[in-house]
């Protein structure tokens, strides 16, 4: 991996995790002063996840400039890898089926952005 996709990487890990971070807390102002339940604050977070994962994509493409779709599926890779290690070296626990589904669909979201972002640059070039 060049030096220029590594710090495109870099660029799209730090957009995902900043990001959920504030994304977090709002979702957690929104529980403690709302009527919301449990139900819907899944679909949020779901949602919220996979236009985070894909603003990630699209930030590490653009800084990439060639090879989106990898460069975004190892922004989604290394989200869920970390995700993982937190929740099984911290919890002790694996994923269940619905967060295997989930993360899939994040390195899903994650490369689409990444391919998306690449050819935006491209576009400016032409």
């Amino acid at each position: 991996m060049h030096r220029q996709q590594f710090t495109a990487l870099l660029y799209g890990w730090i957009a995902v995790l900043g990001l959920m971070l504030v994304t977090s807390i709002i979702l957690a102002f929104l529980l403690q002063f709302t009527t919301m339940d449990e139900t819907l604050l899944s679909w949020i977070t779901l949602a919220a996840g996979l236009i985070i994962l894909f603003t990630g994509g699209l930030i590490a493409g653009v800084k990439s400039k060639e090879k989106g779709w990898i460069i975004g599926s190892v922004t989604g890779i290394g989200f869920t890898l970390f995700t993982f290690l937190v929740q099984y070296l911290g919890y002790q626990q694996g994923f269940s089926a619905e967060q295997s589904f989930n993360h899939i669909g994040f390195i899903l979201a994650a490369l689409a952005g990444g391919i998306i972002g690449v050819n935006m640059v491209k576009g400016e070039k032409a």
